[in-house]
């Protein structure tokens, strides 16, 4: 990452550009339409802030030089049971990792991740885990990131 770029912990008046970098990652990726978008980020919207203020949801944010946000990466500290590779009762997810068009390949989701990485391995966190776009995927792979065996089923 470039020195031109620093990092920040997301606040609650940052909750406006989660929402974009949720919308657009979503968007990026050819999942939902407007409409769905627009119901996804209502429900998401008092979520992100009830969690944010139990401390529940981390955010940290890459700023530009010019005072823009570049980038941004969440993690939700989900209540989990103990099992026999995470004794923490909550696991770490991270998630809305995004950045904007005109800041990528300079390094920075690559930083936020390795920033929530340090944070987790500090906080006494062993295992993190997140669902990779395809975009992201190289990304999280080289940073040793294993595919698991979770499965899924629509309802």
């Amino acid at each position: 990452m470039p020195d031109t770029f620093t990092i920040r912990r997301a606040t609650l008046d940052d909750v406006p550009e989660i929402l974009l970098h949720r919308r657009s990652m979503f968007t990026e990726m050819g999942v939902g339409t407007p409409a769905e978008m627009d119901a996804m980020e209502a429900a998401f919207e008092p979520w992100l802030r009830q969690k944010m203020a139990e401390g529940y949801y981390l955010g940290w944010m890459a700023m530009a030089e010019n005072g823009e946000v570049a980038a941004g990466a969440g993690l939700w500290l989900m209540e989990w049971p103990p099992t026999v590779v995470e004794s923490n009762a909550r696991r770490a997810y991270m998630l809305n990792v995004y950045t904007h068009k005109p800041y990528r390949k300079q390094g920075l989701a690559h930083t936020l991740t390795q920033t929530i990485i340090d944070w987790c391995r500090t906080n006494g966190y062993h295992l993190l885990v997140l669902h990779a776009s395809d975009a992201g995927r190289p990304i999280y792979e080289s940073m040793g990131f294993q595919l698991s065996n979770e499965m899924k089923l629509r309802l």
